[in-house]
């Protein structure tokens, strides 16, 4: 097993210059795959019987359709499907990396979520549609809110109003990131044939990697969650009546 932390085989496209292409490459995956899952789940509803697969996915559907409508109110309806996508596609993401497609030297794999030129966007897709959202209900004050409440806090408010998609971005990323670090760092060690005197320290960490893996699934849904409701908090923050 081969793999450099942090490396990224690249693409070189006309004005945007060299990308990530097997982080491209991996999220289009996850697209598919994510279509494929809805169609998946949407044909079990060709059936008048109640399936399995119906009661778990709408659990996670009616969970967040009342997160969001228990923040936002009412208001909060229209954002319900864009809630679910989020949740979902930042969840399937995260979890990509279970699989050692890379490992295996294929020109994809890893999460792309364990890559700051994911993560960014989507935080900064957050932060559009907060503001988008913000003027659509208070109109052309809706800055002013900065200076509440008290004026003098305008600087913090402000630091702290362009700094959200910043620690958005910033947390999704390091989570998922140090979770793939800490599995290659493992996975090194029990194929490099470490000995420490006696004792066979590679032999003795073949079952962690597994324990690791089950840690990144659960910091990898944690993650695509807590992404999920600070994005529904923000927007709360922008189109509540006080403001």
């Amino acid at each position: 097993m081969h793999e450099q932390i942090g490396e990224h085989t690249l693409w070189n496209l006309p004005v945007l210059g060299p990308v990530h292409s097997d982080t491209i490459l991996t999220t289009w995956i996850v697209m598919v795959l994510a279509l494929a899952f809805f169609a998946w789940v949407g044909t079990s509803y060709k059936s008048t019987r109640v399936t399995k697969r119906q009661t778990v996915f709408e659990a996670i559907i009616n969970y967040i359709a009342d997160m969001v409508t228990s923040v936002l109110g009412e208001a909060g309806e229209g954002y319900v499907p864009f809630f679910i996508a989020l949740f979902i596609f930042i969840f399937m993401l995260n979890q990509f990396g279970t699989f050692p497609f890379k490992a295996l030297g294929l020109p994809f794999g890893g999460s792309p979520t364990a890559d700051l030129n994911t993560t960014l966007p989507y935080a900064l897709m957050i932060w559009f549609i907060i503001q988008y959202a913000g003027f659509k209900k208070h109109g052309p004050k809706f800055p002013l809110h900065i200076f509440k409440p008290f004026a003098v806090l305008a600087p913090i408010n402000l630091l702290e109003e362009v700094a959200r998609p910043a620690t958005l971005a910033a947390r999704l990323f390091f989570n998922i990131f140090v979770g793939e670090l800490l599995f290659i760092i493992i996975a090194s060690i029990v194929t490099a044939k470490v000995m420490i005197g006696p004792v066979n320290l590679s032999l003795a960490v073949t079952v962690v990697p597994f324990f690791v893996q089950f840690f990144n699934f659960f910091v990898g849904t944690i993650q695509a969650f807590l992404f999920t409701l600070l994005a529904i908090v923000y927007l709360s923050l922008a189109v509540a009546d006080e403001h």
